[in-house]
C-alpha cells in the first residue's frame, strides 16, 4: 500500500513539473524569423518576416522592445540590423471626381519585419534577437545567397573627389531634380500622381527629388500629430485632461464638446478613412457628462441618427453602434457628435473596427497618442509605394525626414533635459527609419530638418544623432539638413555629409534677381567656401513672391527660361547637382521636365570627379562661362546675360545671335581633342570637330547661337 501510494506521489510531482514548465515556456515569447527568398542580388531587397507572440504598448520604442536581426557575412563579419514593427495596407486606385483617390486599408493588425540588401556576394546566415523586460530570446539562424547584380550600390560622397557624389561600385552620379515635398490625399500630387511624375522625370534624364515625409497633417508625415479632430492651421481648443486628473503630472485627455442644444463636431481625420464595402463595423466610446446633457451620434449613408442618454453625473458610460456598409461604399461616411441639451460632455476611447476585429481605423481620434515616438503606419506605407516607385525608374531620393515644428522648441537649450529628450527620440525615429527604408539604393541621403532655425545650438544634436546613426546605418547613407536662411556652421559640421542651402529670388532680397545665373553662381559659392571638401546642393530654389508665396512671373514664363538657365548654371557652377525647384505643382502644369532631358544627355558619361575648375576666357566679354577641366578633357556652359529671364519674360527681349567668338582654354595637354558643341534646349550635337594643337592653349571658336550653348572638349 505504501508502496503504492509512493507511485502516486511520484506521479503527481512529474506531472505537476511538466505543467509547470509547460506553464513558464507558454509565458515566455517565442520568435520565429523567415527569410523571404531563399536567393537575393547584390544590393536588391530581402525582406525577413519575424513572428513575436508578444504585443506591446509601443512596438516602436527600442527602449520597450529591441528587435534586432545578427547576420553573418559571407567573409565572416557580423552585422546588427534593426528589425521594424509595420502595418500592411491593401491599396486601390479608385475614381474620385477628376483624380484617382488612393484607398488604403489595413491587412492584420501589424507584424515585425527586417529589411536588408546585402552587399557581397556568397552565403548569409540571419538570426533575430528580442530583448525585452522579460529578458533576450533568439530565433532559429536562417541562411540564404547573395547573387550578382547590375545594381551599382549606395551613394556616397566621391573617393577621388569629395565635392562629386559616387555610388559603392565607383560610378559617378550628378544629382537632376526638384522638389516633390507635399504628397497626400488632398494635395496637388497623392500618390498614384507621384508615380506618374516619377515616370515623366525618369523618361527625361532626370534622377533625383527631395521628399517631405515632415509635412504634419497635411500630407505625408511620419511623426506627427493627425488629428481627427483639428488641423495645423487651426487648432481648437477642445483636447483638455480628464476631468479630476488635471493635477497628475501626465494626465490622461479626452475631448470636450461645450455649448447649447445642437453644438456639435465632426470626426475627420487628415487620413480619409477606408472601409470595405458589404462588411459590418462596429464605433464604441465613452462618454461623461455634466448634467442631463446626452449625446447624439450621426453617422450618415449608414446607421442614421442614434441617441445615447448621460450617465449619472462625474460616471463614464460606453456607447456602441453598429452598421453594415453598402456594397459601393469605400469610405467612411461624415460621423458627427452633436449635444441633446446644453451643457457639456467629455468623450474618450473612441475606436473603429471591425465587427468581426482587425485594425484600428480611427486611430487619429485617439488624443492620447504620443506626438512624438509613434509612427503614422499609412504614412509610412505611402512612403514605402514611392521608394519602390523611385527603384522602378532609377530616381533617387532625399527624405527630409523629423517634422520641425515637434522638435525645434526643445532645441534652444543643449544642456536642458528637453534637449537630451530631443535627441534620444530623434534617434530613435532615424533607427525606424534605417531599418525600414535603409535597404534602398534609391535612398541617396536622409536630411534631418526642413529649414529648422540655424540659430539653435544643433551642433550636439547633428553630433550625437550622426554618431547613433554611424553605429545603427549599415549602409552609411549621408546625412545633411537645411536652415532657413544658409548656416555655414552647419555646411562645416562633420558630421552632416552634404552642404545644402534653400533660396528663392524675391524681389526684396539684395541681389539682382532678375539675374538667375548671378545668383546660381553666388549661392554655390557660398556652399563651397563653407562646405570645401563635401557635396553641396541647392535643396530649394525658384522665383517667389516677397513673402514666399508662388511668383506670378513664374506662372508667366510658361517656356521655363529662369528653369532651363538655373539648372545649367548649377551644373557648371561648382554644385554636387541642379538647383532643386520647389513649385512641383507648377513645373507640373507646365510640362516642365523636357528641360531635364538636354542637360542629363549631355552629362551622360561625363564625370566633374578629379577636375578643376576651368581655365578659359571668351572673347566676348558680356558672355558667361562656367566649366570643369582636366589634364586633356574640359566641359564648359556658355550664357548670354540678355537671355535671362526677366528679359526675356517680362521685358519681351530677345536676345542678340552672338557671332565670331572664341574661347581659349589653358593648361590642357597638347594632342588631337574631339570638340562637340550641344544645343542646350534640344539637346543635340550642332557641331563636331577634330582639332590638334601643339602650344599651351587651345583656341576653338563659338558656333553662332544667341541665348546660351554648351561644349565638350576630349582627347
Amino acid at each position: 500500500m505504501q508502496q503504492t501510494v509512493k507511485i502516486i506521489q511520484t506521479l503527481f510531482i512529474c506531472l505537476a513539473t511538466v505543467a509547470l514548465c509547460t506553464q513558464e515556456s507558454m509565458g515566455r515569447p517565442k520568435i520565429e524569423i523567415k527569410s523571404s527568398a531563399k536567393k537575393v542580388g547584390k544590393y536588391e531587397k530581402l525582406e525577413m518576416l519575424i513572428r513575436v507572440d508578444t504585443n506591446y504598448d509601443n512596438p516602436f520604442d527600442p527602449d520597450q522592445v529591441d528587435l534586432m536581426v545578427l547576420l553573418k557575412t559571407p567573409t565572416g563579419i557580423q552585422i546588427s540590423l534593426p528589425a521594424f514593427f509595420c502595418q500592411d495596407y491593401e491599396r486601390r486606385k479608385l475614381d474620385q471626381g477628376r483624380s484617382k483617390a488612393n484607398w488604403y486599408y489595413p491587412i492584420g493588425r501589424g507584424s515585425w519585419k527586417a529589411r536588408f540588401a546585402p552587399s557581397q556576394t556568397g552565403t548569409y546566415s540571419a538570426t533575430a534577437i528580442l530583448k525585452d523586460n522579460k529578458g533576450t530570446i533568439h530565433s532559429d539562424t536562417v541562411k540564404f545567397d547573395c547573387t550578382p547584380s547590375s545594381k551599382k550600390g549606395f551613394i556616397r560622397s566621391g573617393r577621388k573627389d569629395p565635392h562629386f557624389l559616387e555610388f559603392t561600385e565607383g560610378d559617378p552620379f550628378f544629382a537632376i531634380g526638384q522638389n516633390l515635398a507635399f504628397i497626400g490625399e488632398g494635395q496637388y500630387v497623392n500618390l498614384t500622381k507621384a508615380e506618374h511624375i516619377f515616370e515623366k522625370l525618369s523618361s527625361n534624364g532626370a534622377n533625383f527629388l527631395r521628399i517631405w515625409t515632415c509635412c504634419k497633417d497635411w500630407a505625408m508625415a511620419i511623426e506627427a500629430r493627425k488629428s481627427a479632430w483639428d488641423r495645423s492651421w487651426h487648432r481648437r481648443k477642445i483636447i483638455v485632461s480628464v476631468p479630476g486628473s488635471e493635477n497628475d503630472p501626465s494626465p490622461r485627455k479626452c475631448v470636450k464638446l461645450e455649448g447649447n442644444d445642437g453644438t456639435s463636431i465632426d470626426i475627420s481625420p487628415s487620413h480619409p478613412v477606408a472601409l470595405r464595402p458589404g462588411t459590418s463595423y462596429v464605433f464604441t466610446g465613452q462618454f461623461m457628462s455634466d448634467g442631463p446633457t446626452a449625446l447624439l451620434l450621426n453617422l450618415s449613408h449608414a446607421n442614421g441618427q442614434q441617441t445615447f442618454d448621460a450617465p449619472p453625473k462625474g460616471n463614464w458610460q460606453k456607447f456602441k453602434t453598429e452598421f453594415t456598409t453598402a456594397q459601393n461604399d469605400f469610405w467612411l461616411p461624415r460621423l458627427n457628435l452633436s449635444l441633446v441639451g446644453s451643457g457639456a460632455i467629455w468623450l474618450g476611447k473612441l475606436s473603429l473596427k471591425e465587427a468581426a476585429g482587425g485594425a484600428e481605423l480611427l486611430w487619429e481620434a485617439d488624443v492620447n497618442r504620443p506626438i512624438r515616438g509613434v509612427y503614422n503606419q499609412l504614412d509610412c506605407f505611402m512612403l514605402d509605394k514611392l521608394i519602390e516607385s523611385a527603384e522602378q525608374n532609377g530616381i533617387y531620393l532625399m527624405l527630409c525626414l523629423i517634422t520641425r515644428d515637434l522638435y525645434m522648441k526643445s532645441l534652444s537649450d543643449d544642456k536642458s533635459p528637453e534637449y537630451q529628450q530631443a535627441v534620444s527620440d530623434a534617434k530613435k525615429f532615424m533607427r525606424y527609419a534605417v531599418a525600414r527604408w535603409g535597404y534602398s539604393t534609391n535612398v541617396a541621403a536622409w536630411e534631418y530638418f526642413n529649414e529648422i532655425d540655424p540659430g539653435l545650438p544643433t551642433d550636439r544634436f547633428y553630433t550625437e544623432v550622426g554618431n547613433y546613426l554611424q553605429q545603427i546605418d549599415v549602409y552609411h547613407h549621408l546625412r545633411t539638413t537645411s536652415t532657413w536662411h544658409p548656416s555655414a556652421k552647419d555646411c562645416r559640421h562633420s558630421n552632416l555629409d552634404i552642404g545644402q542651402l534653400h533660396h528663392y529670388m524675391r524681389p526684396v532680397t539684395k541681389e539682382d534677381y532678375k539675374d538667375e545665373v548671378a545668383v546660381i553662381i553666388d549661392k554655390t559659392a557660398f556652399l563651397r567656401k563653407h562646405a570645401p571638401s563635401k557635396p553641396v546642393l541647392i535643396g530649394e530654389f525658384g522665383l517667389a513672391t516677397p513673402k514666399w508665396g508662388l511668383s506670378d512671373y513664374m506662372k508667366q514664363d510658361s517656356s521655363g527660361v529662369h528653369f532651363h538657365n538655373s539648372l545649367w548654371a548649377s551644373a557648371f557652377a561648382g554644385a554636387s547637382g541642379t538647383a532643386m525647384f520647389w513649385w512641383w505643382d507648377q513645373l507640373d502644369r507646365q510640362e516642365a521636365y523636357s528641360h531635364y532631358k538636354p542637360l542629363a544627355d549631355f552629362l551622360a558619361g561625363v564625370s566633374f570627379a578629379g577636375l578643376r575648375d576651368l581655365s578659359a576666357a571668351v572673347s566676348d566679354k558680356q558672355l558667361r562661362m562656367l566649366g570643369y577641366q582636366g589634364s586633356d578633357s574640359a566641359y564648359l556652359w556658355l550664357s548670354n546675360p540678355q537671355a535671362a529671364w526677366w528679359n526675356m519674360v517680362i521685358e519681351k527681349q530677345q536676345p542678340k545671335q552672338i557671332i565670331g567668338t572664341t574661347i581659349t582654354i589653358q593648361g590642357l595637354q597638347p594632342g588631337t581633342y574631339n570638340i562637340e558643341w550641344w544645343n542646350t534646349h534640344e539637346g543635340s550635337i550642332i557641331q563636331k570637330q577634330l582639332l590638334s594643337f601643339t602650344a599651351d592653349t587651345l583656341k576653338i571658336s563659338v558656333p553662332l547661337f544667341s541665348r546660351d550653348i554648351a561644349c565638350k572638349i576630349r582627347r
